[in-house]
């Protein structure tokens, strides 16, 4: 899992990819390539 200030270029790395709030820290998740996963923060 990456963790970046800015997640929005890692949004465009795969049309799969979903933005969602958790506790408070933004995610990228990804369920067909999972290592697209990323935290904000």
């Amino acid at each position: 899992m990456k963790i970046k200030n800015s997640l929005k270029s890692l949004m465009k790395r795969h049309r799969d990819n979903r933005m969602v709030r958790r506790r408070g820290r933004v995610y990228i998740i990804n369920k067909t390539q999972g290592r697209f996963k990323a935290r904000q923060g």
